[in-house]
């Protein structure tokens, strides 16, 4: 389920039957990577509300660039298990970078150098043969809540930089 495509009635149900599980951490995910700082701060302290007793989790995709900003929101209003990836790496538009997270914490038990340097010598070597991260198609199905396999699609072909094109696509504009 995309918490983002459910009505408020639905997530109720859902949150009532995860409160009776056994299941100890519960994650909100934004699957679409369509949220905004107040949705997550919404969504936190419905989570909160179903939830007591459990611990909260955050995973942000990172399609409009908030990501980092979603994950701080999420601390903020009380989750802390926080998702990340080096350099923010994941399918599509990735996640929250994990570097910027380390980083934002300034706690002395977490380094960020050696993340860094795992980057360098592991990941940016794969971003010459695979896409992630920022591209239109992908800002394009985070604004529209859409889920990015159509953007994908599109990044995989050879129209990947006619942005214009697959934006009437998608929005049906002429």
């Amino acid at each position: 389920m995309a918490v983002s495509t459910v009505g408020l009635r639905e997530l109720d149900e859902a949150l009532g039957d995860l409160a009776k599980s056994n299941v100890p951490v519960i994650y909100l995910v934004d699957s679409f990577g369509s949220f905004y700082s107040e949705d997550i701060e919404l969504l936190a302290k419905k989570y909160f509300e179903y939830l007591p007793g459990k611990t909260i989790g955050i995973h942000c995709h990172n399609n409009q660039q908030l990501a980092f900003a979603n994950t701080i929101s999420a601390i903020i209003s009380g989750i802390n298990y926080l998702d990340g990836s080096l350099y923010g790496i994941g399918r599509g538009a990735g996640n929250c970078p994990l570097e910027l997270l380390v980083s934002f914490l300034k706690n002395p038990k977490f380094k960020v150098r050696p993340l860094i340097e795992a980057i360098e010598t592991e990941i940016l070597p794969w971003t010459e043969k695979i896409n992630w991260g920022y591209y239109i198609p992908y800002m394009v199905t985070g604004t529209l809540n859409q889920h990015p396999r159509t953007a994908m699609t599109h990044m995989e072909s050879d129209q990947k930089n006619n942005v214009v094109q697959f934006f009437d696509q998608i929005t049906n504009a002429h």
